[in-house]
């Protein structure tokens, strides 16, 4: 089944940002999930987008309640394409629900409270660990000095299961 919406959640813009390229894409009306809430009927089926924050995605039990769950998209920190067995796990995602994640980028200006002290503890492990791998490396690069990753070229897997989902329930 296709989705008729994007429905996210967004903490410091990446993902809202995502979630207008791919409304942009294939011409389905975006909505945060607060907006989503006051105008769509229950069983409305949706492309939901969240930021990911502890191996989970923000605001998608809330939306898989609510909503016929097309496909998810968790977007982060971590490379494109990376944690989906342990997001999909952690959330309880369905086998047959496709799942993605999109790196988005740090903006330690749009931190706030507990998040923002977080990232300062998450920074200082990240520092101290010995041996860091590469990808501890390019994390720990950006957690310091931000960066923002958002890219229309990290959308393909999910514009390419976009384009060949089936138009049947």
């Amino acid at each position: 089944m296709k989705p008729s919406f994007i429905v996210y959640t967004s903490n410091t813009g990446h993902t809202a940002r995502y979630a207008k390229l791919l409304s942009e894409k294939t011409a389905l009306p975006a909505l945060s999930l607060a907006e989503a809430t006051e105008k769509l009927a229950k069983g409305t089926p949706i492309l939901y987008l969240g930021w990911l924050f502890v191996g989970g995605i923000r605001g998608y039990k809330k939306a898989a309640k609510r909503y016929s769950v097309c496909a998810v998209c968790g977007v982060g920190l971590c490379d494109t394409g990376a944690l989906l067995a342990e997001i999909r796990r952690t959330e309880k995602i369905p086998a047959a629900t496709p799942l993605f994640t999109l790196q988005g980028g740090m903006d330690h200006g749009a931190l706030t409270g507990m998040y923002k002290h977080m990232i300062d503890v998450l920074i200082k492990f990240m520092q101290k660990k010995k041996n860091k791998s590469e990808g501890d490396q390019r994390m720990l690069y950006l957690l310091e000095s931000g960066g923002d990753y958002v890219s229309e070229d990290n959308l393909a897997d999910v514009l390419h299961w976009y384009e060949s989902a089936d138009d049947l329930a």
